[in-house]
């Protein structure tokens, strides 16, 4: 219904106000009074009018040619000129316009050449400001409505695009949390299991580290589905502070739930915080991965502080990556080059597995 409006409306209301102009336009003596042919000639424009928004450019054709018939026919003035206006403003706003404002240029030089044949005035008379004037008006309309559509479409796709990459964004850190815990269960786990009979107070320890993990867990997957659901963050299951942002001082922390080695390499200090946390999350999943899929029985981490960066490796024994890469490996990808960086993952020639990563600092 309303398309049906918006193209036929305009169509409408152009016929009755250029029938009501053509009937009241004063006839000089060289003018031919308005007959049938006038009015089906504004009827004629006016259903042209019905395309305009498909067609602009053949739209304002039919209509200009319509509109010199009237003058030719030596109707009286320029009464019939709403329909124009709509066609021009119609070219104006259209997306692509290059066709319909030649023909636009081309009517408003031919409207004005007319006038001044038909007035013996010279392009600067002031009789003439007037019909050009709209002319001129209309395409300026069309122009300024465009300019903010565009504008408005702009910060939408630019809204879009921010809602994707939170989502990218989330679904990364959701990935990195149970990718993580998954790990430290099936380490802690397999440690409980080995020693229940020997040591059952380091088997008790071990499922008391499988316990804290999936509450922490439990913690960052609520506030991160809270922040999909409403855009907060919600407090955490338990009463326990929330977790802190992923920084280099929690790898420690990180090898000693999964078994894994870390070596540092050079002078550690502070880096900017999305440093910190994207080596951080890299080095979670890729020690993840490593526990998870490759069965490997020695882990190795490496991180080393270079003047302008830090570098980043995770070495396994295990049986290697196989298939194609998963979200993990593109997610840890996305982040390093999120930051200006690099990195890379694949098996060694030596067997295992090996994630090589750099990030500026």
């Amino acid at each position: 219904m309303r398309r049906w409006m918006t193209d036929v409306g305009p169509a409408v209301l152009a016929f009755a106000l250029a029938t009501a102009r053509v009937a009241v336009a004063p006839v000089l003596p060289a003018d031919r009074a308005p007959d049938t042919l006038a009015y089906a000639l504004v009827a004629a424009m006016a259903l042209a009018l019905l395309l305009r928004r498909r067609l602009p450019a053949l739209t304002l054709a039919a209509v200009g040619a319509l509109f010199i018939t009237y003058h030719v026919l030596r109707y009286p003035g320029g009464a019939p000129a709403v329909p124009v206006w709509i066609a021009l403003y119609s070219v104006a706003v259209a997306p692509h316009r290059r066709l319909g404002l030649t023909f636009a240029g081309a009517l408003v030089l031919l409207d004005a050449h007319s006038r001044m044949a038909v007035s013996g005035v010279g392009p600067l008379d002031a009789t003439l400001d007037g019909s050009t004037g709209i002319f001129l008006a209309a395409l300026l309309l069309g122009e300024v409505v465009r300019g903010r559509r565009a504008r408005l479409a702009m910060a939408d796709a630019e809204r879009e695009h921010q809602l994707t990459q939170e989502r990218i964004r989330i679904a990364r850190e959701l990935h990195d949390v149970t990718a993580h815990t998954l790990a430290v269960v099936a380490v802690q786990a397999g440690v409980a299991a080995e020693i229940q009979r020997d040591d059952p107070e380091g088997a008790r320890a071990a499922l008391e580290t499988v316990r804290q993990a999936a509450r922490d867990a439990m913690a960052e997957l609520r506030a991160a589905v809270g922040v999909l659901r409403d855009g907060s963050r919600e407090q955490p299951l338990t009463d326990r502070p929330a977790a802190p942002a992923p920084t280099l001082d929690r790898l420690p922390e990180l090898v000693a739930d999964t078994g894994a080695v870390l070596i540092r390499e050079g002078s550690p200090r502070r880096l900017p915080r999305a440093v910190e946390a994207t080596a951080y999350r890299i080095l979670q999943e890729a020690v993840a991965n490593a526990v998870r899929h490759s069965g490997a029985g020695h882990i190795e981490v490496r991180v080393g502080y270079q003047p302008d960066g830090l570098s980043l490796a995770v070495d396994d024994d295990g049986r290697g990556g196989g298939g194609p890469p998963g979200n993990g490996l593109r997610g840890m990808v996305e982040r390093a080059r999120g930051l200006g960086g690099w990195l890379r993952a694949g098996p060694r020639g030596e067997g295992g597995f090996e994630v090589r990563g750099w990030l500026p600092g």
